[in-house]
């Protein structure tokens, strides 16, 4: 066990950490020269086209150092702010994380999250700063950034550039001095985190794990703790580029097992597995995900339902975050209300949907989870509006509320502050990190965000603001059901609950848009927005 490192690495989005992945892999020979291609470990086409991790990668390789053979285990892990839950999975299985800073950039605001997230976990943190053979690189000014943020001093930070190679082997060194070894009981019984699953056809469902006590042998019956359900492991191993077999994994490995299941909701992710005749308490520190965008999605041909049903099914093993559940619409017919972490997540989901299971769907729009509370002080839940109860039985609706933190350049620091009080924010904090960056934060509510906000803020600051955000809670707010009337009858697929000050405008912009859509008729057909029974758009 002193010769494993298990390690993860946290960047901003697009700080360059699947280049240097592909580094650590070229130079641990764990990928010949003849299947090099960038971004190894990105093996979806989405991921490739958009220069973006979206799944956690694990991959295990092999290094020498004065004699001493380790073994490395790398998850590779998403960058943006939609897919900070896969980020905490794989720090719960690691000892150790690379913090990659782009010294062209500097720090950002999701490196900021996603190290808080790695320290709380008590891991060992190695300063990288990447990018260095650019020509409009600050090594010093960012390198006064890193000291400040984590305390570290200037020699521990690494100077690589993930592009020509430059430090490569010294970020290796650092891994295997300053990472510490699992620690872990191997006589003890068997105890495995499971942080990622995917789905094969031919073999079932792969669950990937890391032994945390004991160990497990081919053919064991094992149980898995929260579903209980109980299997024989016909085949486990480690991850290489491919999957190797193995005839046993010992504490601190990292690796997966094939047993035959066929139906997804028997493998959670987070979940503990253990052996039948020895068991094991659950592994603790693993938070469920909380979904803060909810849509519709239906099929386009309604005899579709049954085979979107299978396709949810597969896509959740992959992905855990999606959270769905059927539901019925007037106009569109059956279909799932999904949750999403973001609306980057929402469009990841819609295209995979397209790609890998050739289903054609229509979303509706996307809004947040709202709390009713009713005349007789009860408190309902609706993640859509027309669950909406009657207005005479409201008391009062309130909103979630988030923290954002804005990171940005100080030139933009108007138009940024005005975008935010447009949202209705309001300013709690700002912070100069140097002269130039200031660290902006705010009180927002969740649904002024879900819309537009990230294009906005990414195109009045000429793409340099990052933006990252946690929910607060819940405030009270004056919030009105919006409903669209097609010749005098309501479309439930298109009404919406909005700040009461807005619904005019969004209202009237419905309204043109339909115009422009719909079909002409030959008689008239009214497009009305209206609230209740005020019509307030025709």
């Amino acid at each position: 066990m002193k010769n494993i490192r298990n390690f993860c690495i946290i960047a901003h989005i697009d700080h360059g950490k699947s280049t240097i992945a592909d580094r650590l892999l070229q130079l641990t020979g764990t990928v010949s020269d003849r299947d090099a291609q960038e971004q190894v470990l990105d093996d979806m086409e989405l991921e490739r086209e958009r220069g973006i991790t979206i799944k956690s990668h694990a991959i295990q390789m092999d290094y020498a150092e004065n004699n001493e053979k380790y073994v490395l285990n790398l998850i590779d892990t998403p960058g943006h702010v939609d897919f900070s839950y896969e980020v905490s999975r794989s720090i719960a299985a690691c000892e150790g994380a690379l913090l990659i800073v782009d010294a062209t950039q500097g720090i950002q605001a999701q490196t900021i999250s996603n190290l808080y997230l790695a320290i709380e976990h008590d891991l060992e943190i190695i300063p990288v700063l990447n990018k260095m053979d650019l020509a409009n690189a600050m090594p010093d000014e960012v390198k006064d950034q890193i000291v400040d943020l984590i305390g570290c001093d200037y020699e521990d930070i690494i100077e690589a550039s993930g592009k020509t190679g430059y430090g490569i082997d010294n970020i290796l060194k650092a891994i295997v001095q300053k990472v510490p070894a699992p620690k872990g009981d191997p006589d003890g019984p068997f105890q495995a985190l499971i942080f990622d699953s995917v789905f094969n056809s031919f073999r079932g469902i792969i669950a990937y794990f890391r032994v945390m006590n004991g160990e497990i042998h081919k053919n064991d019956l094992v149980k898995f703790v929260n579903t209980k359900k109980e299997y024989e492991a016909n085949e486990i191993g480690v991850l290489r580029l491919k999957p190797e077999p193995r005839k046993v994994l010992k504490a601190g490995d990292v690796g997966y097992i094939i047993s035959g299941i066929k139906t997804s909701k028997e493998v959670k992710v987070g979940d503990t597995i253990t052996h039948v005749d020895r068991p094991c308490a659950a592994v603790a520190g693993f938070e469920d995900v909380k979904p803060m965008v909810f849509a519709g999605i239906y099929p386009i041909d309604t005899d579709d339902y049954e085979e979107l049903r299978n396709s949810m099914e597969k896509l959740q093993l992959n992905d855990a975050s999606l959270t769905y559940e059927p539901e019925s619409s007037q106009a569109l017919g059956f279909g799932f209300r999904c949750g999403f972490l973001g609306l980057l997540h929402m469009d990841i989901i819609q295209e995979r949907l397209d790609r890998e299971f050739d289903m054609s769907v229509i979303t509706t729009m996307p809004n947040v989870s709202y709390q009713v509370v009713t005349n007789r002080n009860e408190r309902i839940e609706v993640h859509n509006p027309s669950g909406l109860p009657e207005q005479k039985y409201i008391d009062h609706i309130e909103e979630p509320y988030i923290k954002a933190q804005i990171i940005t350049s100080a030139d933009y620091i108007g138009p940024v502050m005005k975008l935010c009080l447009d949202k209705r924010g309001t300013l709690k904090n700002q912070v100069y990190l140097t002269t130039t960056r200031v660290e902006i934060t705010m009180d927002m509510p969740l649904g002024e965000i879900v819309f537009d906000f990230y294009d906005k803020l990414k195109s009045i600051s000429k793409g340099y603001a990052s933006f990252d955000y946690h929910v607060t809670g819940y405030l009270p707010a004056k919030l009105v059901k919006l409903d669209i009337l097609l010749n005098g009858e309501s479309v439930d697929a298109l009404s919406t609950l909005t700040h009461h000050d807005n619904a005019y405008d969004l209202g009237r912009k419905i309204c043109v848009k339909l115009k422009e859509l719909i079909p002409r008729q030959q008689f008239d057909i009214a497009i009305q927005a209206a609230i209740g029974a005020k019509v307030i758009a025709r």
